[in-house]
């Protein structure tokens, strides 16, 4: 496999010559595509108090700045290239930088270690609806749940891939990817390196009902350096949302998915995963209850999740980002409420439970809230506070933080 990060950064110099060279567009339409491009940048600024009973506590004052450009359209063709860096404001040896740093041992994980990196750069096709988009590049299939960004960490997950995503028929779009690298939150000399291989990932999505969107979906991972999270998995749901009168919406999501090894992995094992999940909204509040069951095969090995926004699931105290081998079981209850002047609150309550035994696994409670200051700016407060049983231990997290966006 070549250097993909040599091939990354010269894709838009690439673009550029073939443009020029092939007559593809008039050099006024190329300029065009530059100068009627979007510049991006953001910056996040994020303090993190993490104390697990077991362990030291970290605090970690860190600093997120994206920059990037996009490209305007040229025959179909565009191009972005983004770049991000971590940096720690205050003493990095306060906090555990997933591994990253020795003077963090002993002390609880904080996953944001201080990184420079390419975190996006593509090309891209379109024609008649149909993208193709080859490069480093985000992925967010669905709601996150088995592929995703980790949007939450100030490092986000990227992958170098093929994108194809395109309309099959009316209210029937695919998307296929085949990604050779997951760029993971940790960095590069991080002792968790990016995942390699092979990977398949197709999602097709069907809107014609107006009650919600179905779902299939087929992630096939043979990972040549993380054999133990090689595996396929198929699975379907169905979410969407339907007014009860004129002042209440019901919204739902129904899913199934089974699960088995694959390439490499040493364990021969099958689980499933399901969730039910109901809620009801009205303007400015929400109430939604939820079942969610990742599986085991005999208390042998749970439902992998390797690639997913794990923080947006299973309590935001990060305890179950790894699924035990005996599964889990979370049942959760959040509510939602805006208060004049825009300050959404959201609360959460999980009861978790191995779903083979049904041992107990603890209960946590998450809260937050924020606010958006004018256009750019947003303010928010967050807490989970994790009460253990079983294998675990007691740990409470709190984040403030300041976010710009262009």
């Amino acid at each position: 496999m070549p250097d993909i990060k040599l091939l990354l950064l010269v894709a838009p110099l690439a673009l550029a010559a073939v443009l020029h060279a092939g007559d593809t567009a008039p050099v006024s339409s190329f300029d065009d595509a530059l100068t009627r491009g979007k510049l991006s940048l953001g910056t996040r600024v994020r303090w993190e108090h993490a104390d697990q009973s077991n362990l030291k506590a970290s605090d970690a004052f860190t600093a997120r700045t994206v920059f990037g450009f996009t490209s305007a359209f040229v025959d179909g063709f565009q191009v972005m290239a983004e770049a991000e860096n971590i940096t720690s404001l205050g003493d990095a040896d306060r906090y555990n930088a997933a591994g990253t740093n020795g003077g963090g041992a002993g002390r609880t994980v904080i996953a944001d270690p201080p990184v420079t990196d390419l975190n996006q750069a593509w090309l891209s096709y379109a024609k008649a609806g149909a993208t193709l988009r080859a490069g480093r590049q985000r992925l967010v299939l669905d709601n996150a749940r088995f592929v995703g960004d980790v949007g939450w960490r100030q490092n986000q997950q990227t992958y170098d891939a093929a994108t194809l995503a395109a309309p099959v028929a009316p209210d029937l779009t695919f998307t296929y990817s085949y990604a050779w690298r997951v760029s993971r939150v940790f960095g590069n000399q991080a002792p968790q390196p990016d995942f390699t291989g092979n990977l398949h990932l197709v999602n097709a999505g069907y809107t014609r009902w107006k009650a919600g969107k179905l779902s299939a979906y087929a992630y096939l991972l043979d990972l040549d350096n993380s054999a133990a999270n090689s595996s396929n998995t198929y699975g379907a749901s169905f979410a969407g949302a339907a007014p009860v009168g004129s002042a209440v919406k019901l919204n739902y999501r129904l899913e199934y998915a089974t699960q088995q090894d694959a390439g490499r992995n040493p364990l021969h094992y099958r689980a499933d995963y399901y969730v039910v999940e109901l809620g009801a909204g009205t303007k400015g509040a929400n109430l939604t209850a939820g079942w969610e069951v990742l599986g085991s095969d005999g208390g042998r090995k749970g439902f992998a999740t390797p690639l997913a926004t794990l923080h947006a699931f299973n309590g935001w105290a990060d305890l179950f980002l790894a699924t035990p081998a005996k599964g889990l079981r979370d049942a959760y209850l959040s509510a939602g409420v805006t208060f004049a002047g825009g300050f959404p609150v959201k609360v959460v309550f999980h009861d978790f439970a191995s779903d083979v035994g049904g041992a107990d696994y603890g209960r946590e409670w998450d809260a937050l809230v924020s606010h958006k200051v004018g256009q750019h700016w947003n303010v928010l407060a967050k807490v989970a506070r994790y009460e253990a049983a079983g294998p675990y231990f007691d740990t409470t997290r709190y984040w403030l933080q300041f976010e710009y966006s262009l």
